[in-house]
């Protein structure tokens, strides 16, 4: 099995969420007390999400591409990124790199696909909906991305920078989040993008009137299908 490199801390709750999910894959896939092998490097968030605010992408591209640059010398087969938002800058990461780097959203993608569906909400931080990267790449698989009005938008990512990222859940931020995911299924939505890999903190199949895909659960297992050179379940 492959060594996955595991680029974290953007939040680190997600990122431990990534840890476990790609055990458990990994142990039901070999069974017995298998384990994965995982390189992790994980960042202080407080020093990229002031970069972010400065839009200031092109040092997240360099930091972020450094740390996959040091943990494909110390041996990883592949790297994840564990965020959705930091894909902005996947292109410049994946050019430094001799080994894959899996985009969050190609498993994303394949899975709405494989359901049938063909369009579909998009949730996550203002960045992750308000730039094209997540929309632009749906669209080469044939969906099509709807994003929240404005002030749903800017909602969000209040609830994700000022509560999941800190590992706070509220009852009334998970109702605000039904009657997002609401308003976009009455604009069509057939399914719901978890776009932010914290988002499963606060939706669950309670919260949701249709389909909706964890892109972080989607994301390990592509990362553990690679990792044992399988194909993509």
């Amino acid at each position: 099995m492959k060594t996955i490199g595991l680029i974290g801390g953007m939040s680190w709750e997600s990122t431990a969420h990534y840890y476990a999910h790609i055990n458990r894959l990994t142990q039901q896939r070999r069974g017995g007390v298998h384990s994965a092998p995982i390189l992790l490097y994980s960042f202080d968030f407080s020093e990229l999400e002031a970069l972010q605010r400065k839009g200031d992408w092109a040092t997240i591209a360099l930091r972020i591409g450094g740390a996959a640059v040091k943990l494909e010398a110390a041996g990883a087969g592949l790297i994840l990124v564990c965020a959705n938002t930091m894909h902005i800058v996947a292109g410049e990461i994946a050019a430094g790199l001799g080994v894959p780097l899996i985009h969050i959203v190609d498993p994303a993608a394949q899975a709405i696909r494989a359901a049938g569906l063909r369009k579909v909400g998009l949730l996550g931080t203002a960045y992750t909906m308000e730039h094209s990267f997540f929309p632009d790449r749906l669209r080469n698989f044939g969906i099509e991305a709807l994003v929240p009005e404005k002030d749903d938008r800017a909602l969000c990512h209040r609830i994700i920078f000022e509560e999941l990222v800190r590992g706070i859940v509220r009852e009334d931020s998970r109702a605000a989040y039904r009657r997002v995911i609401g308003r976009l299924v009455e604009r069509g939505a057939q399914g719901i993008i978890l776009g932010c890999t914290e988002l499963t903190m606060i939706v669950g199949e309670g919260d949701c009137p249709v389909p909706a895909f964890d892109t972080a659960e989607l994301h390990a297992r592509a990362a553990v299908s690679f990792a044992l050179d399988e194909p993509a379940a």
